[in-house]
């Protein structure tokens, strides 16, 4: 089974970020929005109704599902003028999506001689030929350069700004926590989290303090008799769980303790995502 009763909501105007080990259902999920894959019980809709039920899907949703699905020996701009011709799109739309992924100097070249970033500006480019509403991106960020995906990223939050939905898949965490108001995060095709990224984070976390001070046996003695918990010994920082830096700060400062470092310890998404992932993990490698 690729997808098994997953449900969520991807919101208008705010980017929405869609996590899975490999295999957990992502591509198979995303498929599905577009009906070329069916679901054997449930109902997917945009904007309240199938995809089959809109009479103008290109205006209403793009899509960016496999950057190399262009025919190798046409140019970057016949390309985008057929999909054009075949939604009713005219013709200077082309020149517009073109110039806005930065492709214009590359028009007339055939897209069999593009790199994989060009590809995928080129696959961008025909989600975008619409101008839709709802945009659908499989890894987008693929292929791209630091300044691509600086791009990107830009992008995507201008497009969300502008109260359009935004749902893509990434395998970039670093990047995707960057870019993302909200997270769905799936597992052997189950949701296993529907949430804001920052509340995520913060659920599936424990809270923690790094400090260092000049007087390290003051600070132990002090945070011991405050019963607060802390690993570490003189010399080094001290890990403080269970509390946050204005108290510990507090507990220092009626000591007069002066301290060096003081700091919250924060987890990273790609930490919670691996941790709650763990179990769900199908195709994991082993350290040599």
């Amino acid at each position: 089974m690729a997808v098994d009763d997953l449900s969520f909501t991807a919101r208008a105007g705010v980017v929405t970020g869609f996590l899975g080990p490999n295999g957990a259902g992502k591509s198979t999920t995303m498929r599905m929005l577009f009906g070329l894959a069916r679901p054997t019980a449930g109902t997917i809709t945009i904007g309240g109704r199938r995809i089959e039920e809109i009479e103008d899907p290109a205006r209403t949703i793009g899509a960016l599902l496999d950057a190399r699905a262009v025919h190798p020996h046409r140019t970057a701009a016949d390309h985008l003028l057929a999909y054009a011709q075949a939604a009713g799109l005219g013709r200077g739309r082309v020149a517009e999506v073109l110039d806005l992924v930065g492709l214009s100097g590359a028009a007339g070249r055939r897209a069999g001689e593009f790199s994989l970033g060009m590809q995928q500006r080129l696959g961008i480019a025909t989600a975008l030929l619409g101008d839709p509403g709802v945009l659908v991106l499989d890894e987008p960020l693929n292929g791209l350069d630091p300044e691509g995906i600086r791009w990107m990223r830009t992008l995507m939050r201008d497009l969300a700004g502008q109260g359009r939905t935004i749902l893509f898949s990434s395998h970039l965490m670093s990047e995707l926590e960057l870019t993302a108001d909200d997270v769905i995060v799936v597992g052997q095709g189950r949701l296993i989290a529907e949430t804001t990224l920052a509340r995520f984070v913060a659920d599936n976390t424990t809270q923690a303090v790094t400090v260092r001070a000049a007087a390290p046996e003051a600070l132990a003695r002090a945070l011991a008799e405050a019963g607060v918990v802390f690993t570490g010994h003189p010399g080094s920082s001290f890990l403080v769980t269970g509390t946050d830096t204005a108290t510990i700060g507090k507990i220092a400062a009626a000591e007069s303790i002066a301290l060096e470092e003081l700091a919250p310890l924060r987890e990273s998404l790609e930490d919670v995502f691996l941790r709650l992932t763990h179990d769900v993990t199908e195709y994991g490698g082993h350290a040599a």
